[in-house]
């Protein structure tokens, strides 16, 4: 379908190109759902040894071979778990924002939208991407596809090439990941180079597979580590860099320059989510390389403090979502990594619990926070403009996208019975069991959540009377934009009772989810005094917010910028690495080599001046220096044999 719109887009209505794109896409959805109900659910007996339901190699084409086809690189596909619940996911989502495109691209801020047909063909070229990441079969087909979302990205983000900004953001993206994606390629050879194996099924199937793959690069070290532990986390930081963790987040705010709708598609429920998913395909040997599960442990933890301290703050629709998803991204990661390398519990609740925790947030997060923005972009497209001192007061213009954004809120904020409050749930359990600090931390931050997410619902519907801006008064937007929301906030109020334990299984067993009451009931009582805190300084206006701002006004207005993380990028880029080492570098080539270079060049041009008189081309005056040649040549002879 990309080729097709891509090619022939531009000569067909608009009209006609979004709806092939939407039927494209429901044909995609269909199929989608058909290969997760089959595998989950299927009869072939095939599927089940021993109650244990397999991962299946669907196709698989052997295209490259090294050091004499031991190590061999397949193209195929492989349904498992996870990749079968994020072909719900991304198709899901997917699906939505297509159907929600054909009304917020069709009357962009009263202007019918420019490249209507190219951002169509951009949808299905980032969906089929994201399709083929997940169901690899090796990770060097998944580092193909990764690349391929990454340039889906770019062209959505910099959709409105027009705008400054847009170019801006999507060359920040491109080469944020890029630089990220290094590293990942880097940990790919290295792991690839020790292992002699690419596929998932060989390395990672089960423990025994993934000590064996470990052990046999058991022998190599660098700097005290092993060359696995080495790979891996080069492997996580390419992962983070999808997954905006802390320090290469600084992309993802900017990306909301791109439609609304492609914040919701990529930002929200995908593309960010590539890092959480391969962690979690690789996670039989992250369990037992301690070292790197650490760091990610680190990384995650500081992150979703960091994003949700920034969220507070943000002025910004969009941006506030932003740093939502990854504060929410971090939790994935967390819950992941909190996983335990002790032998006794590999395969056990402890490792089980996070991993399985972290793929039902995946579940459950893509849903409420798609419906988060499309809800936003619904806001905008009403409003014309992203900033909360636009809105205010629009639960009476605009009630079903209220009501959505209520649920959504809800969800994220871990209320039963929406759906964040089951995955949330088993994510904080898994951090409890890893130590009481890091479960204690990580409700910290779902208080948080709790907090931005009202202060952010009741800036936009509540707060105080709207004013109208010139003639144009708010309203619910078109049934191609509000069916999505309602299709999302019916999901986000019944996902969390999918029974995700049983089809997203550790180890090949199943992991029922179960609720600990404690750790729920302090979770709620957390949420709800975020909640609280949240009505009370926003819900009607008032002077507290303005008067909290002035009391801690440094440490506000340092979130609000984000603590001057891109202003460090800029001095680290500028200050360090373009003045302080690329212009010393440039004076060097410039003045030494070139100017030695240049020297010879002078030498050489001034000594064939000195005799060109030689190449005259007269033949007289060519035999007149070759006989005077022959006579100095002679009478040099001559006084040597004398002089011996």
């Amino acid at each position: 379908m990309f080729l097709f719109l891509g090619l022939a887009g531009v000569k067909m209505p608009r009209k006609t190109t979004g709806v092939l794109g939407v039927l494209a896409m429901a044909v995609t959805t269909i199929i989608a759902y058909a290969a997760a109900f089959t595998y989950f659910f299927g009869t072939d007996q095939g599927q089940v040894v021993d109650g244990v339901r397999q991962a299946i190699v669907t196709t698989d084409w052997t295209w490259l071979s090294f050091f004499k086809d031991q190590l061999v690189v397949k193209l195929g596909v492989l349904l498992d778990p996870i990749s079968a619940m994020m072909l719900v996911v991304i198709t899901t989502v997917s699906m939505m924002v297509h159907l929600y495109s054909l009304g917020y691209m069709s009357d962009h801020h009263g202007n019918p939208e420019k490249g209507f047909q190219r951002y169509y063909a951009d949808l299905a070229l980032f969906t089929f991407s994201m399709l083929g990441l997940v169901v690899s079969t090796n990770i060097f087909q998944m580092f193909i596809f990764f690349e391929m979302v990454g340039v889906s990205s770019y062209l959505l983000i910099g959709f409105y090439y027009e705008s400054p900004a847009a170019n801006h953001a999507n060359k920040k993206a491109f080469i944020v990941t890029r630089l990220a994606d290094l590293f990942f390629l880097i940990g790919i050879l290295t792991l690839g180079y020790f292992t002699r194996t690419y596929d998932f099924l060989e390395m990672l199937s089960t423990p025994d597979k993934a000590q064996a793959a470990i052990a046999t690069a058991g022998g190599a070290t660098f700097m005290g580590c092993s060359v696995t532990a080495w790979a891996l986390t080069f492997i996580f930081i390419g992962g983070a860099g999808k997954s905006a963790m802390y320090p290469l987040h600084i992309w993802l705010p900017d990306a909301m320059e791109g439609p609304t709708p492609v914040s919701a598609l990529i930002h929200a429920a995908t593309m960010v989510v590539a890092g959480v998913f391969l962690i979690a395909r690789m996670f039989p040997l992250y369990v037992i390389e301690q070292g790197a599960m650490d760091i990610i442990l680190v990384v995650g933890a500081f992150t979703a403090f960091y994003a949700a301290a920034v969220a507070c703050v943000q002025s910004d629709i969009k941006r506030a979502l932003a740093f939502s998803t990854i504060s929410q991204i971090a939790f994935m990661m967390t819950s992941l990594a909190v996983s335990s390398s002790n032998s006794q519990l590999i395969g056990g609740h402890e490792a089980g619990l996070g991993y399985m925790a972290s793929m039902f947030h995946l579940f459950t997060h893509a849903m409420f926070k798609a419906l988060l923005f499309l809800c936003a972009g619904a806001i905008i497209h009403a409003v014309h403009s992203n900033e909360n001192s636009r809105m205010h007061g629009l639960h009476k213009y605009m009630p079903i996208t209220s009501i959505a954004f209520l649920i959504g809120c809800l969800a994220i904020a871990g209320i039963p019975p929406f759906a964040g409050f089951f995955s949330k749930d088993e994510i904080l359990v898994a951090c409890y069991e890893k130590g009481l600090g890091w479960g204690l931390w990580m409700s910290m931050v779902a208080g948080m959540t709790a907090f931005y997410m009202f202060r952010i619902y009741y800036l936009i519907f509540f707060w105080k009377k709207h004013e109208v801006h010139g003639e144009h008064e708010p309203k619910d937007q078109p049934w191609t934009m509000t069916l999505p929301l309602i299709i999302l906030a019916t999901v986000s109020c019944v996902a969390g009772f999918v029974p995700f334990g049983n089809l997203v299984t550790w180890n090949g067993a199943p992991l029922a989810t179960h609720t600990n009451w404690a750790v729920a009931g302090a979770s709620v009582a957390i949420a709800l005094v975020g909640i609280c805190l949240a009505t009370v300084m926003y819900y009607k206006e008032n002077p507290l917010p303005e008067k909290m701002k002035n009391a801690m006004s440094g440490l506000w207005t340092a979130a609000y910028h984000r603590f001057y993380m891109d202003e460090l990028y800029q001095f680290i880029t500028h200050k360090i690495i373009f003045q302080g080492i690329s212009k010393p570098i440039a004076w060097f080539d410039r003045m030494v080599i070139d100017g030695f270079f240049n020297m010879l060049a002078r030498l050489t041009g001034g000594a064939a001046y000195a005799i060109r008189r030689l190449q005259s081309g007269n033949t007289q005056t060519y035999v007149a220096i070759y006989f005077l040649g022959a006579l100095l040549l002679a009478a040099i002879t001559t006084v040597v044999i004398l002089l011996i």
